[in-house]
């Protein structure tokens, strides 16, 4: 198993989630992050007041995946996710030794990929 994490621009996220359901990748966390680039030092105002901010607001995606899912979740974030212009993001892949979900116990991959049971409706 692998955690694949990216760290993208926040406009693409609703991109990059359909894409990964679209290969059975459905569970992942999903942070507000903030991040330093080599382009610093855009100015933002507030209140009146003008700012230069060091700091670029990006989401952080986080899934653990089989192995042989990894080069097909990569694909589709990487699709998802180029722009072509600089600040697109970066993808970080760990290996992962276990994974255990609380609830049922259930270890490895099965603690990973919730079973799908189709389109969930409001209620």
């Amino acid at each position: 198993m692998k955690q694949l994490s990216a760290i993208i621009r926040p406009f693409k996220l609703d991109d990059i989630c359909d894409a990964l359901a679209t290969i059975g990748i459905r569970g992942m966390t999903v942070t507000e992050v903030t991040g330093f680039e080599q382009r610093k030092g855009h100015s933002q105002i507030y209140r009146g007041h003008t700012y230069v901010s060091d700091f670029i607001a990006r989401i952080k995606i986080e899934a653990v995946i089989s192995d042989e899912r990894l080069d097909d979740a990569i694909a589709a974030v990487v699709k998802e996710a180029r722009t072509g212009k600089d600040g697109d993001g970066k993808i970080f892949v760990l290996n992962v030794s276990e994974a255990i979900r609380i609830r049922t116990g259930e270890m490895g991959d099965e603690a990973c990929n919730p079973p799908f049971y189709g389109e969930l409706s409001a209620s």
